[in-house]
């Protein structure tokens, strides 16, 4: 108890420094815009709450939890639409691995009860979207903006950047949780198109390939209602409903890409004894494909990375530059 005490009054502490030295900053140089009391307030008490709540339903344990405050504290803070991308992916996630969860215990190893999340999956996961989230108040300061590349270049092109990341970060679990479960075909894997069982690195499956789709298509309906409640000047912008369409492409190409980086550098071997795919060698192993190289974590933290960086550039045909 007394540790949760501490933990909070230093979060608290922390995010109260993020507000002050945004006033600081706003009034010395007169061009960011200052966060306001009551959106600090708001930024501090929503991520304390979820957090407090998947804490409580075991999708956080308690390492996860502190990390998924940092994170949604500084996402909150920045702009309303990455919070609300972000809860959008949280959510659907949480649910989504608890699924059916005794039937991924037959096949998953590592399946944990209740989906529990660490602060070094939160990291893999939210790492990329909280540096961009910070480099996007440094450049534009807290607030929401319409995606607009001939007004605001570069914190559209971070807008984006972040909208890719989370995209990928759902499809690829949307991918893993409902296609474990819900295919009816053994998955394939992806760089030799050879049958593999269930829980394989590197597998895909029809099922699972749509599922990223629409899970990357969900957090791009969320960003888009939240544009649309909270953005001003969106009648003199460029059309925000590809965000849904680019949040999509998010999804796919990311579940894809992960599922690419899995295949070579992931180890997946069949343990005889427990009948069950392993992501580490074992002498009652059978290998199957990929090298240990990278875990699972690795992978998602490199697959988002790669998204972030590369796909905002291809969004010119959604988006003019001029």
């Amino acid at each position: 108890m007394m540790s949760n005490i501490i933990i909070l009054i230093l979060i608290v502490s922390v995010s109260l420094s993020f507000w002050i030295i945004s006033m600081t900053v706003s009034t010395y140089y007169g061009t960011l815009r200052p966060v306001s009391p009551w959106r600090w307030l708001f930024s501090v008490l929503i991520p304390l709450i979820i957090s407090s709540r998947g804490l409580k339903n075991k999708s956080l344990d308690h390492s996860g939890a502190i990390g998924g405050l940092i994170v949604g504290f500084i996402l909150t803070i920045a702009n309303f639409s990455f919070f609300v991308t972000l809860l959008t992916f949280f959510i659907t996630c949480s649910k989504l691995t608890k699924w059916r969860g005794n039937m991924k215990k037959l096949v998953d190893a590592e399946y944990k009860e209740g989906g529990q999340r660490n602060w070094i999956q939160i990291f893999c996961n939210g790492g990329v979207p909280t540096e961009i989230a910070l480099l996007y108040m440094i450049e534009s300061g807290p607030g929401e903006i319409a995606i607009d590349f001939s007004k605001q270049y570069t914190a559209s092109w971070m807008c984006l950047a972040l909208l890719g990341a989370l995209g990928c970060c759902t499809g690829d679990t949307w991918a893993s949780e409902i296609g474990s479960v819900f295919s009816s075909t053994k998955p394939r894997l992806i760089t030799t198109w050879e049958k593999v069982p269930v829980g394989t690195n590197g597998g895909v499956s029809p099922a699972g390939l749509v599922a990223s789709l629409l899970g990357g298509m969900t957090v791009g309906l969320a960003y888009l209602l939240a544009q649309l409640m909270m953005v001003e000047d969106l009648d003199s912008s460029p059309p925000q409903w590809p965000l849904v369409a680019y949040g999509a492409v998010a999804g796919l190409l990311g579940s894809v890409l992960d599922s690419y980086l899995g295949a070579i550098m992931q180890y997946s071997g069949y343990d005889e004894n427990s009948g069950m795919v392993v992501n580490h060698i074992t002498p009652n192993a059978r290998h199957i494909s990929g090298k240990p190289i990278l875990d699972n974590n690795a992978v998602n933290l490199f697959s988002t990375i790669i998204i972030a960086l590369v796909l905002p550039g291809m969004s010119f045909s959604f988006w003019p530059r001029s």
